[in-house]
């Protein structure tokens, strides 16, 4: 691309390009800066909402119902009796799981036909430079942006199993409080409604998830059969696992501008990272480039006059995504710490409250939708 960019997205996972499908749409010159191209093992899966499918299905870029699998009823148990079930109010689901690596390559291919925008190996001077490059983003630790993060005593597990009874488009959750901690437990459906394969994402203290990683194959599986009470059956691990560290954290800045006088953005997991427990993360920064995109397209008519990197705008873009964010940042948090205390009148509460809110239908009704959203 010859011309100089109007925006130039640092990071190419699936808020970098959807943000960049997004300001293609608006006629806008996009430079995407690719990374390495990534291994066939990633065992990644995402809780969606509607909008976030809205959003894709838009773009052209919602994989098919073999790999995008309806959540029909979602079941949450407690650590000591307390229980919620949420059972979705359409036939269309309260959420979807959707396979990670062929969402990724959808938006890829999606990227490859759009002409406004030019895949980079190294970042270019444009106008606006987006930062979409996750959590441990390098651009925004050059820019001295202090990136708030509280670790939690956590590390999530992740893997792929299969059960020997179908999912029938179940997510499983069940919290925990173990004699390391508190320990989260979510089995998400995957391979369509009559599947029986599930994604694991297992949170659990330190000590305990690198104890869960050293088990051979088949002992892993008996001790999820065991953590999960056999719902799904007898499990079988299918694929590699993965761990990372959990923490919540938030970007104290999310613009500014560059010595040149261009302007700068954050965007995903470069700007804010959330407990995996409530399934939002994706979500979040999908909500992000939404955000950005729409901001922007009023440049089409009352603003005009203003120029991508126009800091009024871009001011617009990230105090209504913290005071979106906020509610949920707190709630996760909360949630979290409710689980993670250890006395035991703490947990009969918590159990109790869980089992109250189960029986209000229009409280749960309410969360649905705000979920959903």
């Amino acid at each position: 691309m010859a011309q100089k960019l109007d925006v130039c997205i640092r990071g190419d996972g699936m808020v970098g390009r959807t943000l960049a499908l997004l300001l293609a749409r608006q006629r806008l010159r996009v430079g995407l800066v690719t990374s390495a191209p990534k291994t066939n093992d990633d065992v990644r899966a995402y809780s969606l909402n509607k909008a976030s499918r809205d959003l894709l299905t838009e773009l052209r870029c919602w994989p098919d119902a073999q790999h995008a699998t309806a959540v029909q009823d979602m079941r949450v148990w407690g650590d000591n009796g307390g229980f919620v079930h949420f059972a979705s109010p359409t036939p269309e689901g309260l959420s979807w799981i959707v396979d990670v690596p062929v969402l990724e390559a959808q938006l890829a291919e999606a990227v490859r036909y759009q002409s406004d925008i030019a895949c980079l190996t190294a970042p270019a001077p444009a106008a606006l430079t987006v930062v979409c490059e996750g959590r441990h983003s390098s651009t925004r630790d050059e820019l001295g942006v202090n990136f708030e993060t509280l670790p939690y005593q956590q590390h999530a597990v992740a893997a792929r199993v299969r059960g020997s009874v179908p999912h029938r488009q179940q997510a499983l959750q069940w919290f925990h409080q173990g004699s390391h901690g508190l320990e989260i437990l979510a089995l998400l459906p995957l391979g369509g409604a009559q599947g029986d394969s599930a994604a694991l994402v297992w949170s659990l203290p330190p000590e305990r998830a690198s104890a869960m990683l050293a088990l051979d194959a088949p002992a892993f599986a008996s001790a999820l059969q065991d953590a999960s009470h056999g719902v799904l059956g007898q499990l079988e691990l299918t694929s590699e696992r993965a761990m990372w560290p959990l923490q919540l954290a938030r970007a104290e800045r999310w613009i500014g501008t560059f010595a040149d006088g261009s302007a700068w953005v954050l965007a995903g997991d470069a700007a804010h990272n959330i407990h995996p427990l409530a399934g939002l993360g994706l979500n979040l920064g999908l909500a992000d480039a939404a955000a950005l995109a729409h901001v922007l397209k009023s440049r089409e008519s009352a603003d005009y006059w203003r120029s991508v990197g126009d800091r009024h705008l871009l001011r617009r873009y990230e105090r209504a995504r913290k005071a979106d964010m906020l509610p949920t940042w707190v709630a996760c948090d909360s949630l979290q710490r409710l689980f993670a205390h250890p006395h035991a009148s703490v947990q009969a509460l918590r159990n109790w409250g869980m089992s109250g809110f189960d029986s209000l239908a229009p409280l749960k009704r309410w969360a649905m939708q705000q979920a959903m959203q």
